[in-house]
């Protein structure tokens, strides 16, 4: 009888084994899907913390950071042994000596009901916060029967304690606990928590600043010092009590710390670790479809991103870019005065703020609720509140309605800035606007705009493509181009910007380096628009572009990425390269994920891109070339040579300047986000007043600190002989001031051509004015003495020319209070 009733016992043991292991192996495989996920072996051995990946510049400065959850590990030896202390003492006092699941407290929890306290260990803690053993996509069909989902939670997390406790020591499964856990305020992990409440490494944590941070972990949002700094205290002398408790701390010392108060010194994660830039948000759509094809997730990965950014050209470009931007939005403000900017292209005034006001998505829901009442919805618009607003002197606090912030923030210049080393395709400088904080949309790859002159080129390309040379001459005069408009004949009559003609016999270059457009436009003709439009694509171009016939004169909208890479494919022997942003991806181990390389097309020859480089250089040393307020700047010694272009849109819009050197090329764009505020003329605001220094303040920055890597010289050579006639550079007008009392006498000084890689760009003599002369009386003869070649000026010479230029546009500026 006893043997048969144990062996009844024995069997009902057996079947209940069993049927526990077929239950633990269900809730391992997920059987039907009822269990949802738990962490396989493999998932043990290499745990996936959601760790932010981090932004490197080219020469390794960490610039930003990718985070769901803002966390940086640590490992143990980088803890203060106080950490350790009150963590063990308050979460889990025989952590030493379970193996993940802690009996004794289980037993107690179970017995008083979880009066007595919880018995999760520190381990099972980690296993939760690992593998999110209690998220609704972790639990399976079962998670609809509240008590079964809970039961199945926990012994998931048992399963899971009890693995970990297999793979790891008990120093790895502590760290990686106070590497995962959270610290509020999107603060994960000790190392972050100890930067952002104490502005110090985990290392450095005192046993005050220990307690306070292991108390905040029963509750953070009850115990965060920044919102309830009572609690928080007295969170933290009960944690002292416990390490006091269990021998981590003697009672004298605890009665000394419990009396302290609450010491915090706010800081943040170095190095651009917090918020997010124009640079940050560049890259991230980048490595867009990277992540996509390789399934990598930038934000919980804990990738190392190297860009192909150099910090000190970045940063060279962001002080010219703000030295820039205040002293024109200065301007700005000083022509407008009181009035408002927004005009259309007949001068006509414009609602702005009330179009503004109409696009805002709440505007449609308020209609809805006011039942279009006006003035319901005038008073919501026009109420003021507490708000910060940029401003060049820092973030502004000011009582702003939404009415004023939009007046406020339609008058506001903007820009967008690159540079890329077309050798090498690799992006330099990437200056997305003004402050990202506030102005979010990037002015490089998103925003759009009119390129005006700067499109130009393209329509000079076709022209050599098509035979034309350099030397070859139009007249500038008054232009009548027919065309079809939907089966309609049509005129398009262009004018120059001075609205004037001279009837001049013009080179190619000569025209580019003006700018003039009566030229261009007959050179569009005679090449045909269609083939301008081809070789914008070409070189890089991307935009829809409209085949018309003022194509040239640049109104389309494109982009200053889309121009860097196509004036790029000019100094680059007629390679189109695709510009490079990030160079390799690493892992936290610094072991290569991924390497990436240049792309390039050829889609023009040797010869073509050279003779473009010989045009644009045209803008520094043909007579009225464009550029030539470059010479305020210290950019030219050694020979140095800079080609570029400037534009400028209808009404001013858009003001944009395009520089070459040897080794860069930089594209600059300024304007107002809302296009009907601008300038109201081009001495205010076209491209060489408004964008062009930009370029210069930057590449003089540049220039003058001989480790950039960069310096000054001329364009390379070409490899090879040109096969046509390209070197006829316009002759300049002088004045012979030989004699004293000699009149004014124009003369043609027209020195034999110097091979062109040895022509330097030539600082402009003054012209001399017209002298209109009454009728009927008699010109003074001419001076019968030799006219003087003239002397060039000595290097010390041009020094202070170029001083005493600086200190009049320096009075200048000041006058007009910019």
């Amino acid at each position: 009888m006893f043997k048969e009733i144990k062996n009844r016992y024995v069997r009902y043991f057996t079947l209940f084994i069993y049927f526990l292991v077929l239950f633990f192996c269900a809730l391992q495989l997920n059987f039907l899907w009822l269990f949802g996920y738990s962490p396989s072996y493999s998932d043990i051995k290499k745990p996936a913390q959601r760790v932010g990946s981090e932004l490197y510049t080219a020469d390794g400065k960490l610039i930003g950071r990718y985070f769901k959850e803002n966390r940086t590990p640590v490992a143990y030896q980088e803890i203060a042994p106080s950490v350790i202390n009150a963590l063990v003492a308050t979460e889990d006092i025989r952590f030493y000596k379970h193996s993940g699941i802690d009996v004794q407290a289980l037993g107690r929890a179970v017995i008083g009901m979880g009066k007595d306290g919880g018995a999760s260990t520190i381990t099972q803690q980690l296993a939760k916060n690992l593998y999110r053993t209690r998220y609704s996509k972790s639990s399976g069909l079962i998670k609809h029967i509240p008590l079964v989902r809970t039961l199945v939670s926990k012994l998931k997390e048992w399963m899971t304690a009890l693995k970990l406790e297999s793979n790891y020591s008990k120093n790895d499964i502590i760290t990686m606990y106070l590497n995962t856990v959270s610290f509020g305020n999107n603060t994960y992990g000790i190392k972050t928590a100890a930067r952002i409440y104490f502005d110090k490494e985990a290392k450095e944590l005192t046993t005050n600043e220990a307690a306070l941070l292991v108390g905040m972990l029963k509750g953070t949002n009850l115990y965060n010092p920044l919102k309830s700094p009572d609690k928080a205290l007295k969170r933290r002398n009960v944690v002292l009590a416990q390490m006091n408790k269990y021998n981590y701390l003697k009672k004298d010392s605890m009665d000394i710390l419990a009396k302290q108060p609450l010491q915090l010194k706010e800081g943040k994660m170095k190095d651009g670790s917090d918020g997010d830039s124009y640079l940050r948000s560049a890259v991230d759509k980048y490595l867009e479809k990277w992540c996509e094809e390789n399934n990598m997730d930038l934000y919980e990965d804990g990738l190392k991103i190297y860009t192909t950014i150099d910090s000190k050209l970045q940063g060279y470009a962001e002080e010219a870019v703000k030295d820039q931007m205040r002293m024109l939005q200065r301007r700005f403000y000083n022509v407008w005065g009181n009035e408002d900017p927004w005009e259309d292209s007949e001068r006509k005034k414009v609602d702005y703020p009330d179009r503004a006001k109409r696009n805002l998505p709440i505007y449609a829901l308020l209609a809805k609720k006011y039942n279009n009442n006006t003035d319901s919805i005038d008073a919501y618009f026009n109420k003021k509140k507490k708000m910060k607003i940029f401003s060049y002197k820092g973030e502004k606090d000011t009582l702003f309605s939404t009415m004023d912030s939009i007046r406020y923030y339609g008058k506001i210049l903007n820009t967008g800035m690159m540079t890329m080393e077309p050798k090498t395709g690799k992006i330099k400088v990437w200056v997305g606007g003004i402050d990202h904080k506030f102005f979010k949309y990037d002015h490089v790859n998103q925003a759009k705009r009119q390129a005006g002159s700067t499109f130009k080129p393209f329509a000079y390309l076709a022209a050599l493509e098509s035979g034309m040379t350099p030397c070859d001459t139009f007249i500038d005069k008054p232009v009548k181009i027919a065309y079809q408009n939907k089966g309609k004949t049509e005129y398009w009559e262009p004018k120059n910007a001075d609205w004037s003609n001279t009837y001049q016999e013009m080179s190619l270059r000569w025209a580019m380096a003006k700018s003039v457009n009566t030229v261009t436009a007959q050179v569009t003709e005679k090449v045909g628009w269609d083939n301008v439009v081809k070789w914008a694509h070409a070189c890089g171009i991307e935009s829809n572009l409209q085949s018309v016939p003022s194509v040239s004169l640049g109104p389309n909208d494109v982009s200053v990425f889309e121009m860097v890479r196509a004036y790029s494919t000019f100094l680059n022997e007629g390679l189109k390269t695709e510009p490079l942003l990030v160079e390799k991806i690493t892992d936290q181990n610094d072991n290569v994920i991924e390497e990436f390389t240049v792309k390039t097309k050829k889609v023009l020859s040797e010869e073509i891109a050279w003779l473009m480089l010989y045009m644009f250089r045209g803008g520094m040393e043909e007579p009225g070339g464009t550029s030539q307020a470059l010479w305020e700047w210290d950019l030219f010694q050694k020979n140095n040579q800079i080609g570029g272009k400037t534009g400028t849109s209808s009404d001013y819009v858009d003001a944009w300047y395009m520089g070459i050197t040897k080794d860069l090329v930089t594209g600059v764009w300024v304007g107002c986000d809302e296009r009907t505020a601008h300038f109201q003329n081009g001495e205010q605001g076209e491209g060489s007043r408004t964008a062009l220094p930009i370029f210069a303040k930057f590449m003089e920055k540049v220039y003058h600190d001989p480790s950039s890597g960069y310096t000054y010289g001329p364009f390379p050579k070409f490899k090879g002989t040109i096969s046509i006639k390209y070197n006829c550079p316009t002759p300049r007008q002088q004045v012979d001031t030989s004699a004293v009392d000699s009149v004014l006498t124009d003369s043609l000084d027209m020195p034999a051509p110097l091979p062109e890689d040895q022509v330097p760009a030539v600082k402009p003599e003054t012209e001399p004015q017209k002298v209109e002369e009454k009728k009927n009386q008699e010109a003074p003869a001419k001076s019968t003495a030799p006219v003087a070649a003239p002397v060039p000026l000595t290097k010390k010479e041009e020094r202070e020319l170029r001083r005493k230029q600086r200190q009049e546009e320096k009075e200048k500026k000041k006058n007009e209070g910019g």
